[in-house]
């Protein structure tokens, strides 16, 4: 299964919408047959390991991070390949949050006399997929926001300077984290103050993230860097048609969810991008939006540069948050990774878990 979980992981910049999945088939004690799910559209894992394998997955143990399909999506269920196959056992990580596979995979082979185990290796197989079984199960990505700041808590000059308060290998990391996600937001603040391209440069992707923007007022200009034509996303509560209009003449989507206030309805904003198939967001946003999907409870996962050095009271801060009382109302993290990226370093926090 750790092979297989190996295997999965080649899919990290590729797989999504779908699931990262590897599968790896045994039999009598040989690796007779591997595979990996590589994006949309193309084979999923086990038809590649069983392909490879051929004739000898007769009579075989089938080893899969996620229960097998069984149902026609952009390709053939899968449950049928392997009961064809003449597979003797099949071991799963875990079960598929998808409400259209959700058991009935690993049913369907036990009624074909395959026997099923479930569970070895879950909580590694459920990390690796943890976009999709939010989609999923929440019917919203997995939201991680990345900040870099100075060792005292801050991301800019009072005069909006920051760049670069992190090192060259931390940014180069920033961008893995693009490369994984589905889609990057951001706030229209940082993009009229930075007009950001919002891509993966410093690594290899065979793809691009979604660009996604908060734009309650629609002051985004048609010009601007981030709108390559390529669909981009613009939430916001107030426009006027032309402006909507010009938007959409060079590829971008507004779209119009407006809450009580006259802002952006960042809740629904979420649902809309898992009609997106977004399954991993990442925020590099300034203080005032990121300081509101934590208040709302929509971030899960914080990743933070911090750099060695002292910026000062008056500089810009992470967050913009409220004032507290006391400090029952503080926003509880878990860490779970820490470690030094060049002169840097890096933490890796779950929000209230």
């Amino acid at each position: 299964m750790a092979q297989a979980l190996q295997l999965a992981e080649k899919g990290l910049y590729s797989a999504s919408p779908n699931p990262r999945v590897g599968c790896v088939i045994v039999n009598n004690g040989k690796v007779v047959g591997s595979g990996w799910h590589e994006k949309a559209g193309k084979p999923h894992a086990e038809i590649n390991a069983l392909k490879l394998a051929g004739t000898a997955a007769r009579g075989s143990t089938l080893y899969l991070t996620l229960e097998p399909c069984s149902h026609h999506g952009r390709t053939p269920p899968c449950d049928e390949a392997i009961i064809k196959a003449g597979i003797d056992k099949v071991v799963i990580a875990m079960n598929d949050p998808n409400p259209l596979v959700a058991g009935r995979g690993c049913e369907l082979l036990k009624k074909s006399g395959i026997k099923v185990q479930t569970g070895l290796m879950e909580e590694e197989a459920r990390t690796l997929n943890i976009g999709f079984v939010t989609r999923m199960t929440l019917n919203r990505p997995w939201v991680r926001m990345k900040i870099a700041a100075s060792i005292d808590g801050k991301t800019a000059l009072k005069n909006g300077a920051s760049q670069w308060i992190t090192s060259e290998p931390a940014r180069r990391d920033g961008h893995r984290w693009r490369a994984r996600s589905c889609a990057v937001l951001t706030g229209i603040g940082t993009v009229l103050k930075d007009n950001p391209q919002l891509t993966v440069r410093d690594v290899e992707t065979p793809r691009q993230p979604l660009r996604v923007v908060v734009d309650s007022r629609l002051e985004i200009e048609p010009e601007t860097r981030m709108l390559r034509g390529e669909g981009e996303l613009i939430f916001t509560a107030n426009a006027s048609e032309e402006k909507i209009s010009a938007l959409r003449n060079v590829g971008a989507h507004p779209i119009m969810l407006a809450n009580e206030s006259g802002g952006v309805d960042l809740v629904k904003m979420m649902n809309k991008l898992a009609d997106y198939e977004v399954n991993e967001l990442l925020v590099e946003a300034g203080s005032k939006l990121s300081g509101s999907l934590i208040r709302e409870g929509l971030v899960d996962e914080l990743i933070i540069y911090l750099a060695p050095c002292l910026i000062g009271d008056a500089a810009q801060g992470m967050l913009r948050l409220p004032e507290l009382q006391n400090l029952s109302g503080r926003h509880v993290l878990r860490i779970r990774n820490l470690r030094m990226i060049g002169t840097d370093i890096r933490i890796i926090a779950r929000v209230g878990q």
